[in-house]
């Protein structure tokens, strides 16, 4: 298994993140449990600050909140000097109850109800990102009942197939996503939006998906772009002055995965910008970035305790933990691949080949196949590493599960920052009509 950040093991055997025992949290703070490494996140967004914001000219680096998001993360996001996006109402109440300066907020999303544009508008968030014609029609109107100028930017789909799952691609024609520039829909949508009093249009944004290893795709990314804003300004005589490039830069999860360094990652859009800006005789636009998983996700770390075994002799052993896909649905969702270790018994020799799974009523709750471990025993403690990103933030209350507490760890500190879900907490929204108060069993 591949360390990440500040985990190390300890003289016990014990595995240890943030100088915190993982056996010691669980006893104090139970299992399930997301350990978040606040050393390994403020590290990562300060090589992107540095690579892009100081090492590129007029760029500027925004969290991608939809991948984990807490107040605590947007107090350390905003603390690292990088923006937010946003692509909820819910994902905007959050960073606006934890204080973050709204002029550095983006605001996606396919589907933005009127209620959260309202929301977006009243805030002053520094961009919308307008996805399709219905919105940008909505976002007008309010504007101009509220007799605001808005910001916005419009997102464009490039007809990019980057090589990963097809679930997490956007970039494609066929994507729910943005105004398809092949068809010339693209066009109608800025020559559009050009009319609209009340929009003003600052740029454009694309993204081609996520977990991407390639840096390839992101230079065709740039040159398509700056091709497309450049013969903009022939047709339409208006300067397009940012592009926001969206995020996607793979992390490591497992064995295979090689992610480039984000200094090469900066490198490459660096060049090719500079190389697309002068092919088309374009002024050099300001660029944005929306890296999410690459900043949380291998700061993360979900610990479990091993409940039953059952081996199939000649076929498989199956170990069981205290969750599974209700607080990581990414392997039943998309086949998310991990690496894991006994964090009580990190020191021993793996003697043999199990199987991971979770205890949703599922037989598709699995969360890792065949993995090479020491001999498991029922109470041992399992870290599944690389879990930062998309495990909390898609966690749900399947089977009634309650939702696993969050706590971020520095320097020997373990702070609660999600509580852990209790029963009670499963029924806060339950409403019992009074007219099923007093039913009984009918007699059969």
């Amino acid at each position: 298994m591949r360390l990440h950040g500040t985990q190390t093991f300890n003289q016990q055997g014990h595995l240890e993140i943030g100088g915190c025992d993982t056996v010691e949290l669980a006893s104090q703070f139970g299992t399930p449990l997301y350990i978040m490494d606040e050393a390994h996140i403020r590290d990562i967004c300060r090589q992107y600050h540095s690579s892009f914001v100081k090492g590129m000219e007029n760029t500027e680096v925004i969290y991608a909140s939809k991948a984990f998001l807490t107040l605590a993360m947007c107090r350390i996001i905003e603390e690292e000097s990088l923006g937010l996006d946003v692509v909820s109402g819910g994902e905007l109440y959050t960073a606006l109850q934890a204080n973050f300066s709204p002029e550095h907020i983006y605001f996606h999303g396919n589907n933005k109800s009127s209620e959260e544009l309202l929301m977006a508008i009243n805030a002053g968030v520094g961009r919308i990102v307008i996805d399709n014609f219905y919105e940008m029609s909505v976002l007008n109107d309010l504007a101009k009942e509220l007799n605001q100028q808005v910001n916005v930017l419009l997102r464009i789909t490039p007809g990019i197939e980057a090589h990963t799952h097809e679930y997490i691609q956007t970039g494609q024609i066929d994507s729910k996503f943005g105004f398809t520039l092949s068809n010339g829909t693209a066009d109608q949508a800025l020559d559009l939006a050009f009319c609209y009093s009340n929009l003003e249009v600052t740029g454009l944004h694309a993204h081609i998906g996520s977990q991407i290893f390639e840096l390839d795709s992101f230079r065709h990314e740039v040159q398509i772009m700056i091709k497309y804003m450049a013969d903009t300004h022939v047709r339409t005589s208006c300067l397009l002055k940012e592009l926001n490039l969206g995020g996607g830069f793979g992390i490591y999860y497992a064995s295979g995965d090689e992610p480039a360094k984000i200094s090469d990652y900066a490198k490459a859009i660096k060049d090719a910008l500079d190389e697309a800006c002068q092919c088309q005789n374009f002024p050099r636009p300001k660029i944005v970035i929306e890296p999410g998983r690459s900043i949380v996700g291998t700061a993360g770390t979900t610990l479990y305790t091993i409940g039953s075994i059952k081996e199939i002799p000649g076929i498989r052993k199956y170990v069981a933990v205290d969750g599974g896909m209700a607080d990581n649905p990414r392997p039943s969702l998309y086949q998310a691949r991990y690496e894991s270790i006994l964090a009580n018994r990190s020191n021993e020799e793996a003697t043999e080949s199990v199987s991971i799974t979770g205890k949703c009523c599922e037989s598709g709750d699995m969360l890792i196949w065949d993995i090479d471990l020491p001999k498991v025993n029922s109470g041992d403690l399992l870290a599944v590493t690389s879990t930062g990103a998309y495990n909390y933030s898609m966690s749900s209350n399947y089977n009634r599960l309650t939702r696993p507490g969050v706590v971020l760890v520095k320097d020997g500190q373990a702070d609660v920052i999600v509580k852990r879900e209790t029963h009670s907490d499963l029924l806060r929204n339950d409403v019992l009509p009074e007219r099923l108060k007093h039913v009984k069993m009918a007699c059969r």
